[in-house]
């Protein structure tokens, strides 16, 4: 070949999701079909091509590059420039991985795709019923890999010799397999075993996967090893099976997981649209939350107080060939006992789960990075993420135009629904749902995944971002961090953290108009040091100002009053008229004998002398005073969001008409307006007294408050000039809410308002430490002359 100007080359470097994927057969089979010689690699940076040939054929050679990427895929960047070597002597080849910097992506494990289910289910196939089928379009990824650039021997398959047939398709560039790093086969791959656990039978004899399907039919628990993690696995529809499995894992209310084999089957229990079909049937197949609405039912204690199932497809070889005998749901719950992170080391699962499950289905490939199922809903007409995990992480976040330049930054979360992020140079990695932080196992578990994300992507973070509550362990970790490494420290406020992770997901760009954010959850520490949880801030990536809140109402017994909601009724009655009038005006209610119960002459002292009685503008309190008074959820809650969850499925398709009243007020000149529910408090006591039916009572709290929402960002956006705004961010766990979202979209866009919601990336304290990472990084940008500042506030570093 020439080297003349059309008969020339060039290196095209391409960045994103392009290592475990199928890229560089992709490539090979595009540049042989374009006429073009040269060869690809992987190195650290993602996939290098170098080509030779006319101006024309490469040009077509990027075009349909960019337009058909293999399936798994995701092109962030082409970057090409003019290669003045000599062409190579003969066609185009693949050449082994470079040893470089890293700076491509991990990939997310991956359901299995149409040719490896069919594959496994042909009886005349090699791989019939083999549960680790596999292609570079599926199989697992982030799951089983130590390091990048990702190979096979910086996986968990390092271990497994291929055969000369899973050789053969490995090196053959025209196979679906070729350098598929977890291919494997019968003869050469990782095998099943099932085990008794306790003082159980011998292991029924045939195939293990038959026998476990055919003890779940007759009423076992078993524990199975999948992609990322253990599941718990039981009939859906045995209620005694079901009822057995809470009290030996001690997860009592919250709901499990459900596995079906087909759709066919979900739509018997569930009303399941286009879009839910298409996020189930997806490579990434979370569990999707829908509505059960389906000519069959399940027993309540599947998913007790709630009108929602969480539904997923199989997403292993393994699972499908579980499920092929069931016509029925399948319970698919994290292996682990409750408030402890789900099991993958094989040893530990058979110690933990030896008083929970009565058989064990494992296999002999190790799980390198727990992964948690995702979990999305359809709200307000669009998927949402309501935990990141499989099939999801650690895919990077694109961060919007302004960020290319940031430095290495780690942010690390909150305390609850931990995640951490990872962000250098315009993207950020957002790890898998790491749990809660208050139970020691799972703080351990996070450290471990936290030290192996760092080795994965070899980055040392210059910039360490944390949420400012003292207490938080994840705080505390990120100080011990940065005083170690010498990197900098940067508290990020929670409630901006949340507005900012909104921001970076809906690409709105470094210097830009502030807007107006909505941030509604349950606490998080303010800059004042009080609790705050139902905030209107006035903010953008660099800073923010508080414009409005909602009323500080006590929490008795601090954080008792999360686990009580009860005492959250209490609190808001005595705030909005004291007791003595309820006492006058509805003491023939249930809810005040219930509370005459209560020692309400210990509680009424705290509240006076403001003992242990933490003053919160939470709106995730005032949804459990709302529940607890109507009688739902009032003793206890079992797990967080509970009482919130379970008042939500009463609303859903409740009438709207009679909202209950709330007060936009200041209660005093110069302070800040605020949302009061004192107005709300008579008129749904008067309700409960005249006997109406409670799907009413939630229905007309839910449209009230949406309606104050709404009010509020009106009337901000008509004060001061330097504190108008066009848009509303909304965030925070209360917007996981589905009734009260749909409500407030549709009456902010109403007005006007361009409404910017999150998709996917959660918008409860699962995307914080996406928001921590954008705001760290504004702080050590340069900034544009635009946003905030201009506006005539003050920023908070705080």
């Amino acid at each position: 070949m020439g080297n003349d100007a059309g008969l020339a080359g060039e290196e095209i470097r391409v960045s994103g999701v392009v290592q475990g994927v199928g890229f560089r057969p992709a490539v090979w089979r595009l540049a042989r079909a374009c006429g073009l010689a040269g060869d690809v690699s992987n190195d650290g940076s993602g996939v290098l091509i170098r080509l030779w040939g006319g101006a024309r054929e490469r040009q077509i050679f990027v075009d349909r590059l960019q337009a058909d990427p293999p399936p798994l895929a995701r092109i962030e960047a082409i970057e090409r420039r003019a290669s003045t070597g000599p062409a190579p002597a003969k066609g185009f080849t693949i050449v082994a991985s470079r040893s470089t910097a890293i700076a491509t992506d991990m990939a997310a494990d991956a359901a299995t795709c149409p040719d490896c289910l069919a594959e496994t289910l042909d009886p005349t196939a090699r791989r019939y019923r083999y549960p680790f089928t596999n292609c570079t379009n599926c199989g697992p990824r982030l799951s089983i890999i130590h390091r990048l650039p990702y190979d096979r021997a910086r996986t968990s398959m390092a271990p497994f010799a291929m055969c000369p047939d899973c050789r053969a398709e490995y090196e053959d560039p025209s196979d679906r397999r070729f350098h598929a790093q977890p291919v494997a086969c019968p003869a050469c791959g990782p095998a099943v075993s099932l085990t008794a656990l306790g003082a159980r039978s011998e292991c029924p004899p045939g195939d293990p996967i038959d026998a476990v399907a055919r003890l779940i039919d007759a009423g076992a628990i078993v524990a199975i090893k999948g992609i990322g993690g253990y599941h718990l696995a039981c009939d859906a529809t045995d209620a005694a099976v079901v009822d057995r499995l809470r009290k030996r894992k001690r997860r009592f209310g919250k709901p499990f997981a459900l596995m079906a084999r087909d759709l066919a089957v979900i739509r018997r229990y569930c009303a399941v649209d286009e879009s839910a079909a298409a996020v189930l049937s997806g490579p990434e197949a979370p569990v999707v939350v829908l509505d059960a609405a389906g000519p069959d039912r399940l027993p309540e204690v599947i998913s007790p107080g709630l009108a929602t199932l969480g539904f997923m497809l199989p997403y292993t070889p393994l699972h499908h060939l579980l499920m092929q005998p069931f016509d029925r749901p399948v319970v698919m719950t994290s292996g682990n006992a409750s408030h402890r992170p789900q099991c993958i080391d094989d040893a530990a699962a058979t110690t933990e789960l030896a008083g929970i499950a009565d058989w064990v289905l494992s296999h002999d490939r190790a799980i390198v990075n727990r992964v948690d199922d995702s979990v999305m809903r359809i709200m307000a007409g669009t998927a949402r993420m309501l935990r990141r995990g499989r099939g999801y992480a650690p895919t990077p976040i694109g961060l919007p135009p302004g960020f290319g330049d940031a430095p290495s930054i780690l942010a690390l979360g909150g305390e609850l629904k931990n995640t951490f992020c990872l962000a250098k140079g315009g993207k950020a990695v957002l790890s898998q749902h790491q749990g809660d932080l208050e139970d020691a196992d799972t703080e351990e578990d996070y450290r471990r995944n936290l030290a192996l994300f760092e080795t994965v992507v070899e980055q040392v973070p210059k910039v360490i971002a944390v949420d400012p509550h003292p207490d938080y362990l994840s705080t505390k970790d990120g100080r011990r961090r940065a005083a170690e490494i010498g990197a900098t420290i940067v508290e990020v406020q929670h409630h901006h953290a949340h507005i900012a992770s909104c921001l970076a997901e809906n690409a709105v760009p470094l210097d830009t108009a502030s807007v107006l954010g909505v941030a509604l959850d349950g606490l998080g520490y303010g800059d004042d040091g009080t609790i705050w949880g139902g905030e209107f801030l006035l903010a953008d990536y660099r800073g923010y100002r508080r414009l409005a809140r909602f009323r500080p109402v006590a929490m008795i017994g601090g954080a008792q009053a999360i686990r009580e909601p009860w005492r959250n009724t209490f609190a808001h009655i005595s705030a909005a008229f004291g007791w003595d009038r309820f006492a006058e005006a509805w003491g023939d209610l249930e809810l005040s004998r219930f509370l005459k119960a209560k020692p309400l002459a210990t509680l009424q002292a705290m509240l006076r002398r403001s003992v242990n009685c933490p003053a919160a503008s939470s709106c995730g309190r005032l949804f459990d005073a709302v529940a607890a008074a109507i009688g739902v959820c009032r003793e206890e809650a079992l797990y967080e969001g509970q009482a919130a969850a379970e008042l939500e499925a009463l609303a859903e398709g409740g009438p709207t008409d009679n909202a209950y009243g709330f007060a936009i007020h200041s209660p005093q000149p110069q302070s800040l307006p605020q949302i009061d529910a004192a107005p709300m408090w008579p008129a749904l006591l008067n309700d409960l007294a005249a006997g109406l039916p409670r799907p009413i009572l939630s229905a007309r709290f839910h449209a009230g408050l949406a309606q104050a929402i709404v009010q509020m960002a009106d009337g901000l956006r008509r004060g001061p000039k330097e504190t108008r705004f066009a848009k509303v961010a909304l965030s925070g766990g209360v917007f996981q809410n589905k009734v009260l979202l749909e409500h407030v979209v549709t009456g902010l866009a109403g007005l006007g308002f361009d409404v910017l919601t999150q998709r996917t990336v959660p918008a409860n304290d699962g995307g914080l430490s996406l928001g921590q990472a954008a705001v760290a990084a504004a702080r050590h940008l340069p900034q544009d002359g635009i946003g905030a500042d201009v506006l005539g506030y003050t920023r908070t570093d705080r």
